[in-house]
């Protein structure tokens, strides 16, 4: 038998305030907004893109039970982390200094400030939040094949 295709297509975060997130994602992290329905007063669904991902996030009403704030290190994955964290800078994200693996051919768990010498995939990250807590990670991927 054929193993099926997986994929993961939507990550539901947890949040407080559904018009303070929407803001944060759509005019700070530049997110696309596909969806924001509400049949009624008990479900709220507002579905976001990032750009060039095949994975959206939802947040709204009646979505989880999971605390807001409570999700962390959901990852997303640049080709340049450097030009990423900039222009998330520019547009009010506070976003941590970035470090890298260390030591770099037998990592230990270790990290270093700066970037990865030799820019190799998933070697250099940086972090930020949302406005209720959930903890995102910027990894670089495919630097020098851009």
């Amino acid at each position: 038998m054929k193993t099926p295709s997986l994929s993961i297509e939507v990550i539901t975060l947890p949040v407080n305030d559904i018009g303070r997130s929407l803001r944060f994602y759509v005019d700070q992290l530049g997110f696309t907004l596909d969806v924001d329905y509400a049949p009624n007063g008990a479900l709220r669904v507002v579905q976001l893109t990032p750009p060039g991902s095949s994975c959206s996030i939802q947040v709204g009403k009646g979505l989880t039970d999971a605390p807001p704030g409570s999700f962390r290190n959901i990852y997303l994955v640049v080709t340049d982390i450097e030009a990423a964290r900039s222009r998330l800078l520019e547009r009010g994200v506070e976003v941590g200094e970035i470090r890298h693996k260390m030591p770099i051919g037998a990592w230990d768990g270790s990290f270093a400030a700066g970037l990865d010498s030799a820019r190799g995939d998933y070697a250099s990250f940086a972090r930020f939040s949302d406005p209720d807590g959930n903890t995102w990670v910027l990894q670089e991927r495919g630097y020098r094949n851009v």
